[in-house]
């Protein structure tokens, strides 16, 4: 998108909301043509714009997918945790939608709403613009969206009248916020608040912001309670137990060890049916038994903790495609585990990848900071790093285990690696990309 203007958007602050939806429509129609921009849009709004002419998303009406039946709306609201706070919402935020003449929206994390509740009459406009319950609203069906931005972004957003790419949708405005399970990261959906544009107000994103972290508040808690009932069973198992153990959760989280002391509080577990012995990045080589709510990890005598095992043990895939979501997939015969990744991960992995005779910690402070003494720094983010996935790290110089096969998926657009970053050696991949 070309903008010949390198001026902020703020002066759309100070105007009416009218006068702001009329400007917004006349640089959503620039952009739209590729002309020259009035003012730029915001960030967030210009990155999805982008997305969304890349895609050949019809501007004026997006695409209609089929909502949902009774019988899959119905299994979803049953399988997502996000039904644990729905009581407490309807409490909150629902009160504060009605009055103010809007509606309420809880959308999973692939954009499908499975609640919409609020005022009377905006409830009837929604319907005709197919915002109703089972329908979809991820970017690339709806288009630029409260809902699907904030999904494609995982950040709170506001999208306001013209802001929204498809224009049958100017006259709304929409706040939402992701909400995220706290056990694992893994991302649920979005709490979104949505009505007439001419009577949004901005703090909207405030107080939705604040319910999704209230939520994601009420999700650690639940969390809390689970993981101290397993602490129950399993502190007079571990106390019978000579040797190596560690109990977990399902998501990995310790509840109780003996004989070692793992650097996380939370393990990588690889992906359930466990068929034998199972190889743990922090761990090593254990044999895994069930128990009520997790599993006990029995770490097995003769393999190491950190550092690699027998050559040709696994593969990993980089994955690095999304803007905005990175994971590291370790797959072998043991089974697979994956792990989302920092922002800060992502780069020194990826820097890695790109140099498997390895990096000193001079050089990957030179490579993030062009600073090659902020050594401290890179020797800290190491150390996190191989507290999480430690045998599939080498140091010395820091490097990918010599007996792991990795491979980078990068995305289509060279320009979308870690479009976040700001370091010089990421910034010289994005010129010549990893074969």
């Amino acid at each position: 998108m070309r903008s010949q203007h390198p001026r902020d958007a703020g002066p759309l602050a100070a105007l009416s909301p009218a006068e702001s939806a009329r400007l917004m429509a006349v640089i959503r129609e620039a952009a739209l043509s590729r002309g020259r921009l009035p003012l730029p849009a915001r960030p967030v709004i210009g990155a999805s714009w982008d997305r969304m002419l890349r895609l050949g998303l019809d501007p004026d009406r997006g695409r209609a997918p089929r909502p949902l039946g009774l019988d899959e709306l119905e299994l979803r609201r049953r399988q997502t945790r996000l039904a644990e706070v729905l009581p407490a919402l309807h409490n909150g935020l629902l009160e504060a939608a009605e009055a103010a003449g809007h509606i309420m929206i809880i959308a999973d994390a692939e954009g499908r709403i499975l609640w919409l509740d609020g005022h009377r009459g905006v409830r009837r406009q929604a319907d005709g613009i197919a915002l109703v319950e089972g329908s979809q609203w991820a970017e690339d069906v709806a288009g630029t969206s409260g809902i699907g931005t904030a999904l494609a972004v995982k950040s709170p957003v506001r999208v306001h009248s013209a802001e929204h790419f498809v224009s049958a949708f100017h006259t709304w405005s929409c706040a939402a916020a992701p909400v995220h399970d706290p056990r694992d990261g893994r991302l649920l959906g979005v709490i979104d608040v949505s009505g007439p544009a001419g009577t949004a107000h901005p703090t909207v994103l405030s107080l939705v912001t604040a319910t999704a972290r209230w939520a994601e508040g009420e999700l650690r808690l639940a969390h809390s309670q689970d993981l101290e009932g397993l602490r129950a069973v399993a502190a007079p198992l571990l106390a019978r137990i000579r040797g190596k153990a560690v109990v977990v959760d399902h998501h990995g989280w310790i509840a109780g060890v003996t004989g070692v002391t793992p650097r996380e509080r939370r393990l990588l577990l690889p992906k359930a049916p466990y068929e034998g012995p199972v190889w743990l990045p922090a761990l090593g080589a254990c044999a895994v038994e069930p128990l009520p709510g997790g599993h006990l990890l029995r770490v097995l005598d003769g393999e190491p903790a950190e550092g690699g095992g027998p050559a040709g043990w696994g593969d990993l895939l980089l994955d690095v495609r999304h803007p905005h979501r990175w994971t590291l997939t370790f797959s072998g015969p043991s089974g697979a585990w994956t792990h989302e990744l920092s922002a800060r991960q992502a780069e020194v992995l990826l820097l890695l990848a790109a140099h498997p005779e390895g990096r000193t910690a001079a050089q990957l402070a030179e490579d993030l900071f062009g600073d090659p003494t902020r050594t401290v720094t890179v020797r800290a983010a190491l150390s996190r790093l191989r507290g999480r996935i430690g045998a599939v790290l080498a140091h010395r110089p820091y490097r990918i285990a010599d007996s792991v096969r990795i491979e980078v998926a990068s995305p289509d657009h060279p320009a979308e690696l870690l479009p976040f970053s700001s370091a010089p050696a990421i910034a010289q991949l994005r010129s010549n990309p990893l074969v």
